[in-house]
């Protein structure tokens, strides 16, 4: 079963370039999303390239790895991981102002049984998770927007 898409979209007063360095340095990801704690690339960002990641929600750590799919530069980057299956991605366009940012976050086979499992256990369930990451690209999508604009 499919899961939801799920999105969220800012436009920033800036311009691409600099929003593209602030979104396309993955180690800064900890100062955008509210779960992510550390995001390590391992080699050049480029498709097929790893990273390792440290999640936290509440009093609840969790360790991923992801593999980066798509960089087209000031474009689109992208990125699945590993244990779920899902691909989050970020797309720039230019606007008259600056730059529309969306976040999305893709899982058009579902997420796994595993991660599904693990979601209904220890995180509420995936209905109010799925909410709670909505809530958490609004977030990080507003930390990068503050940080362009600076």
């Amino acid at each position: 079963m499919a899961a939801p898409l799920l999105q969220a979209q800012i436009d920033i007063d800036a311009p691409i370039d600099t929003v593209w360095a602030l979104i396309s340095d993955l180690s800064r990801m900890p100062e955008w999303s509210p779960q992510c704690r550390v995001m390590k690339l391992r080699g050049p960002l480029r498709p097929g390239a790893r990273t390792v990641n440290l999640n936290k929600r509440k009093f609840t750590y969790w360790p991923t790895t992801s593999t980066i799919t798509e960089v087209i530069p000031q474009q689109k980057l992208a990125f699945k991981v590993d244990l779920n299956n899902t691909i989050w991605s970020y797309e720039l366009q230019p606007t008259e102002w600056g730059t529309r940012v969306t976040e999305t976050r893709h899982a058009e086979n579902g997420a796994t049984a595993i991660s599904n499992a693990l979601v209904n256990a220890f995180m509420g369930g995936v209905p109010s998770f799925e909410d709670e990451l909505v809530d958490g690209m609004n977030a990080s999508l507003a930390r990068i927007k503050a940080a362009a604009e600076r």
